[in-house]
């Protein structure tokens, strides 16, 4: 499994990550469950896990961390990224009038420190701001993130679904380095290649990490025009490298220079025990943009 070095003092991350957002809804959420399926990520070499505070209710933090207890020496062989920011309203959190977003530098070190409880652990790895908050007050933001790493509750700070602008605002009131912008990139969202968001990236020499990177599931769709496209394409591709179309659309969004590091979330035994085959396959300039053109319906500009 190739291996990402995000920044000085961090630990090394594998290239595919598993996503834990769906954790709560598995038949089957025990800790004994939820090992079994770190089990089958590290068996691949996929050692780095994607949270955040508000997956499944508040509650897959928790579910990732009980897994951990019952196996305490995984937490050596893992790397643990988690977000804050996102305040939802959930019958867990009942007086809240409406969702909003809050960075507040109260919020974000008792976030940190909720994170750190329910999953278990000492020190995050890497912690992101979940959205762009309007409302953002980015030296008082700026200052709490940065206090994390300095208190050691955090090894390294990020984002998520920040424009160039956002990023570099945020930046610009930290003494940190951010070290990744998680951006939602697949074959039918790539707005990010256009926008900005990965230019300013690569600028930077900073690998993104990609979440959705199957579309929720809508490039296998045949309801779906821009998957009825793709459809035969990609089973043609994975037919060829005796893989999933799930590992060539992965394979498509690793084939970009920038490093991106695509988020996989499933519950499926068979579908986590596969997702390292995305890394047979290889795309040429033309074959990406062939899956590109089929995904617009139209050519390039």
């Amino acid at each position: 499994m190739p291996m990402i070095t995000l920044g000085q003092g961090m630990p090394d991350m594998s290239r595919l990550v598993y996503g834990c957002w769906r954790l709560s809804d598995s038949a089957d959420s025990s800790p004994q469950a939820v090992a079994t399926k770190i089990g089958m990520c590290l068996d691949q070499g996929i050692t780095t896990f994607d949270h955040a505070d508000i997956y499944g209710g508040y509650v897959c933090e928790e579910l990732f961390g009980a897994a951990l207890a019952r196996d305490p020496g995984l937490k050596q062989r893992i790397q643990v990224v988690t977000k804050c920011g996102i305040m939802l309203q959930t019958p867990a959190f009942p007086d809240r009038r409406v969702k909003y977003y809050d960075t507040s530098a109260a919020h974000i070190r008792a976030s940190a420190e909720t994170s750190l409880r329910r999953l278990g652990l000492d020190v995050v790895d890497l912690m992101l701001i979940h959205r762009p908050d309007p409302f953002m007050d980015h030296e008082e933001t700026g200052a709490a993130l940065d206090a994390l790493v300095d208190d050691g509750l955090v090894r390294g700070i990020g984002v998520s679904n920040f424009m160039p602008w956002d990023f570099d605002l945020l930046q610009s009131a930290m003494k940190h380095p951010l070290l990744t912008n998680q951006i939602e990139i697949s074959l039918l969202e790539h707005g990010s290649f256009t926008n900005g968001q990965i230019a300013q990236l690569q600028m930077k020499g900073i690998s993104p990490m990609a979440w959705s990177p199957l579309a929720g599931g809508a490039l296998f769709d045949a309801s779906n025009p821009a998957g009825a496209r793709l459809s035969g394409r990609l089973a043609e591709i994975a037919g060829e490298h005796h893989v999933s179309s799930d590992a060539v659309a992965l394979a498509w969004v690793m084939a970009h220079p920038s490093n991106i590091m695509p988020i996989v979330g499933t519950n499926n035994h068979d579908r986590i025990a596969k997702i390292a085959d995305s890394l047979k396959v290889g795309f040429d300039r033309e074959l990406w943009y062939e899956l590109w053109v089929l995904a617009e319906g139209k050519d390039v500009p």
